[in-house]
């Protein structure tokens, strides 16, 4: 009866009609369009062209992952490893251009056959091994990412400059990445829409077992079609790393799960048989708006991440209740007449939203008045107290001089962290602090900040090869040098330690380390006998240190390139922290400098974190009322023991 319903609707009606069946028949695009409705009417930042252009920037590489993906749903399979495959085939990009000099045409060759092989592997496995997709997919989202750290070793490689236009514009205005998503987006339409393996997608996730006796040879079709997944998921991390000009190892961590998000927000079942590549492209564009506007909005970045939860499964909530309400699309919106009725669909939409948003648009005039105390920070992850000590020196310095100050936290993610910056360089904040989540790969958008007369301001680590007003840091390298000292004449200039490294990948875990290893040159007694990345986790820092006790169980030392880490370390060593095994920490954070003076943690090595936050402020209020700013401000690191604890504010 819901089905006849629907049917008579579109000759009763007119435009009332047509938005009706709007509402009923795409869900994912009746979520986009009250989005944009409602950041236009809260924000009048929202709608300006660069700020526009932002959200399709920010919303390609998962639109292109997401395609990908769809093809894997569609035939009721999963897809867990497309983000590491994206960062091992851009890794495969830089390592083989870049450092062993092949040309670079070859270069993107290997690495879209680099997605390729780990597609296929995965198709083998599911379709050959009898593995489930889940699992299969989730051992090779570690492989990939291994493999990325070990051919990296670590570390960001630079991208060819050729590439890198990927991440450019063309006149001036158009995003690149724009064009590669519609150009990638129209692909995957084809592919669903007009081709055999398209067709077989649909009949596999309708019922894989009719498809089989029906004379399709599903084995093979499985293979292709994760070999298809992994390709999409290739030029998703050329994109990506194109815009960060390096090539990150632990770039699109956790992206696979934004691309199945936005696969199924756009209305596709993962129980297979359904999807289509425009209700893909909007759910991707519903996750970038979302993230764009909530930073515009300045809503707090632990908030974000409910919102967007909650968000998401409304989105999916609405689209189910209008399945059972019965107004079900067909499978691959390929059926006579289907095209057109879409296109009609997607122009009303269009002019709804154009009309109501342009009402909205008189809410902001003369908006954007005090942009000139508005400041924005991005902070490379809230999840570690010494950042958080960074924003509470920052955010009691602002309210201090009066400044609108809003914080971010790109979760140690170098693409997230890009488009934070794009963000706020948009809305025409008056200055930009930014703590970056990996040196090289700011550049570009600080590049861009500097472009639009912004200055900006660096703070803990710098930014290479772009102009910041100043940079505001502790020296990392002199850090480490005085933690291994500190370990070292502690131990009487001999003994066993091991090393706890942060996220590999990072500035600061490389600079740490090389301090240590700067520090420890001058104590030839000092014997390391392991070294091992916890990224920067008290949990991790806890593992590891639990697993290297059982190989290493005579060690008197532990070096931790931050206190998170050493706090882990002093839970693992239990009785023995302070009195057997001495343990040192970096960063001089609250719960470091408790340990400290309760004896469990030797020392500190402090950076004073809250004035860092404080001097950013400052110095960022000075560049922007044009007065003269020191390109480098030190903020002086000094070892914390338990003598001097009590004296120690940081």
């Amino acid at each position: 009866m819901a089905t006849d319903t629907l049917k008579r609707t579109p000759g009763a009606g007119g435009a009332t009609g047509g938005l009706r069946r709007l509402l009923l028949e795409n869900g994912a695009l009746t979520a986009l369009i009250v989005l944009v409705i409602a950041m236009s009417a809260l924000s009048g930042d929202f709608l300006t062209t660069d700020n526009l252009l932002n959200v399709g920037v920010q919303a390609a590489v998962t639109a292109v992952l997401a395609f990908g993906v769809t093809f894997v749903i569609v035939s009721a399979g999963i897809d867990l490893s497309v983000g590491s495959v994206a960062a091992l085939s851009a890794t495969v990009l830089a390592w083989t251009a870049t450092s062993h000099g092949v040309p670079v045409f070859i270069a993107v060759l290997l690495a879209v056959a680099t997605g390729i092989a780990a597609g296929l592997v995965n198709g083998f496995l599911i379709a050959y091994g009898k593995l489930p997709p889940f699992i299969a997919t989730l051992a090779m989202l570690s492989v990939a990412r291994g493999l990325s750290l070990v051919i990296s070793e670590g570390s960001p490689i630079p991208f060819p400059d050729s590439v890198s236009h990927l991440g450019d514009t063309l006149g001036g205005w158009l995003p690149v990445p724009v064009l590669v998503m519609i150009v990638m987006g129209l692909i995957a339409a084809f592919v669903l829409g007009r081709t055999y393996i398209g067709r077989s997608m649909y009949a596999i996730g309708g019922n894989e077992e009719a498809a089989r006796l029906s004379g399709l040879r599903v084995k093979k079709q499985k293979l292709a079609i994760y070999a298809l997944s992994g390709v999409f998921a290739a030029v998703a991390g050329i994109v990506l790393a194109s815009r960060l000009s390096s090539a990150q190892p632990q770039a699109a961590d956790g992206y696979e799960l934004d691309a199945i998000a936005a696969v199924v927000i756009g209305g596709a079942s993962l129980a297979g048989g359904t999807g289509k590549a425009s209700g893909t492209l909007i759910g991707a564009l519903i996750l970038a708006v979302l993230r764009n506007g909530l930073n515009l909005l300045n809503v707090s970045a632990f908030w974000q991440q409910v919102v967007i939860g909650v968000v998401i499964a409304l989105a999916v909530l609405f689209d189910t209740l209008r399945r059972k309400a019965g107004a079900t699309p067909s499978a691959s919106g390929a059926s006579p007449g289907g095209k057109g009725k879409q296109a009609g669909t997607y122009a009303l939409a269009a002019v709804v939203t154009v009309a109501i948003v342009g009402a909205t648009s008189f809410l902001h005039n003369g908006s954007s008045a005090s942009a000139d105390r508005k400041m924005g920070l991005s902070l490379s992850t809230l999840n570690n107290p010494f950042f958080v000590q960074i924003r509470v020196g920052a955010m009691a310095e602002a309210k201090k001089q009066g400044v609108d100050l809003t914080v971010t936290d790109a979760q140690n993610d170098a693409s997230q962290q890009a488009n934070q910056l794009q963000n706020f360089t948009s809305s025409g904040v008056g200055a930009i602090i930014v703590n970056p989540v990996d040196s090289d790969a700011a550049s570009n958008s600080v590049k861009a900040a500097d472009k639009a007369d912004i200055p900006v301001i660096a703070v803990d680590r710098g930014v290479n090869d772009a102009k910041t007003a100043a940079l505001v840091a502790s020296d990392n390298v002199a850090g480490g040098e005085l933690a291994a000292k500190s370990i070292a004449e502690k131990l009487g200039g001999k003994g066993k330690i091991v090393i706890l490294q942060g996220q590999a990948g990072t500035s600061a875990a490389r600079e740490r380390a090389q301090g240590f290893e700067n520090g420890l040159k001058a104590f030839p007694g000092i014997q390391v006998v392991a070294q091992q990345p916890a990224d920067f986790d008290r949990t991790k820092g806890l593992d590891v240190m639990s697993n290297l006790l059982q190989a290493h169980p005579d060690v008197q030392g532990v070096i931790a390139a931050n206190d998170e880490m050493a706090l882990g370390a002093i839970k693992a060593l239990g009785s023995k922290a302070g009195k057997s095994v001495s343990v040192v920490g970096f960063d001089g954070t609250p719960d470091g400098l408790k340990a400290v003076e309760g004896g469990s943690l030797y020392a500190s090595v402090a950076q004073q974190p809250t004035q860092l936050g404080r001097i950013a402020v400052d110095n960022a209020l000075k560049a922007l009322d044009g007065e003269k700013v020191r390109q480098t401000v030190k903020v002086p690191v000094k070892v914390v023991t338990k003598e001097n604890v009590a004296g120690f504010s940081g």
